[in-house]
């Protein structure tokens, strides 16, 4: 058994052959999408986090209204970019996200990617310490972010408050508890893969991954989690963690699909960014029965437990909603995912 779930990457654009022409079209959209693919059987509505963007930013307004319109599905990011973070006011907006949907979020952070401006997170406030690296910096947010969800008291409180105070130091709060175990780290690399196995995180991996050995995508990506559970078992963590991967996958049911992605690309692709050296995984679209024989060969998600589906949400609620749906339908079963 596999969880499945869809990842949207929330772009608009004024263009007329997109269904997203502006951000509320990008935000509206994302809850009803998250509503369908909930009764369509998916486990999980996934968004990235871009800043200075026509894409979606800010999350967690957006996973509030999904956690109030759904019920069952997990909901989450891929990824926050956590050089522009306030790690304590970001604990207060997902321990009140988290309650509202009944303790259904699955937040991925991570260091950081690709910028549309540079330095962005000066803009936010935010600097590296002498000595350091603005990477350095989004893995010590990171940090203080995953040890205020412990819950554990830690501020002075005010000998005359407006309101009483518990006993004690005090936390952050809304706090909800049991979130801690549900924060994924997004790792491009084999050796950040096992930090947040050391820290206690979940992992995320994408799409792209530095280029560490010259071999396939997904050969490489399924050594990385295999480096992570390795070092998760030496950590001594008492849970068992959980893995994610996303892949563009799309089964050809009809003349519109083979329209849209009948001509896809087919193979892995090299390219440079952030100045590292990165494969980027194949696209996966096929009849189904071929799907079916692509996908079994892909060592990654095999060694995963959850897969996100990443998905064209310019093309509308409706279309996306047929290309989960088929995938749910036509293709994980045949790989015993359902």
């Amino acid at each position: 058994m596999k969880k499945i779930g869809f990842l949207s990457f929330g772009h608009w654009s004024a263009s007329p052959h997109s269904a997203t022409r502006s951000a509320a079209d990008v935000l509206l959209q994302s809850i009803e999408l998250a509503v369908a693919a909930e009764e369509l059987g998916a486990d999980g509505a996934y968004f990235r986090v871009h800043h200075f963007a026509r894409q979606l930013a800010s999350p967690f307004p957006l996973l509030a209204a999904v956690g109030a319109r759904t019920r069952r599905i997990e909901i989450g990011t891929g990824v926050i970019d956590m050089r522009y973070e306030n790690p304590f006011y970001m604990a207060e907006d997902a321990g009140a996200a988290d309650l509202i949907s009944g303790g259904r979020l699955q937040l991925g952070i991570s260091r950081g990617s690709p910028e549309q401006v540079v330095e962005g997170w000066r803009y936010f406030g935010y600097s590296p310490a002498e000595g350091t690296t603005d990477a350095d910096m989004g893995r010590r947010h990171g940090e203080v972010f995953f040890e205020l969800l412990k819950g554990e008291g830690f501020a002075r409180p005010n000998p005359q408050p407006m309101f009483p105070n518990p006993p004690g130091l005090l936390r952050m709060e809304p706090f909800s508890a049991g979130l801690r175990e549900r924060i994924w780290w997004g790792s491009a690399s084999d050796a950040t893969a096992i930090w947040a196995a050391q820290q206690g995180m979940n992992l995320q991996s994408s799409t792209l991954k530095a280029d560490e050995s010259g071999e396939p995508f997904h050969v490489q990506q399924a050594r990385q989690i295999r480096a992570y559970r390795a070092a998760w078992k030496e950590a001594g963590h008492a849970r068992e963690p959980r893995v994610s991967v996303s892949r563009s996958i799309f089964a050809l049911m009809n003349d519109l699909d083979r329209q849209y992605f009948g001509a896809g690309a087919d193979s892995d692709q090299i390219g440079v960014i952030d100045n590292m050296r990165a494969v980027f995984g194949r696209s996966y679209a096929a009849e189904p029965d071929r799907l079916v024989e692509q996908l079994r060969a892909d060592e990654a998600i095999a060694e995963a437990d959850t897969l996100l589906l990443t998905v064209p949400n310019q093309l509308g609620v409706d279309y996306n909603a047929h290309v989960i749906e088929s995938i749910l339908t036509h293709v994980a079963p045949a790989l015993g995912w359902r």
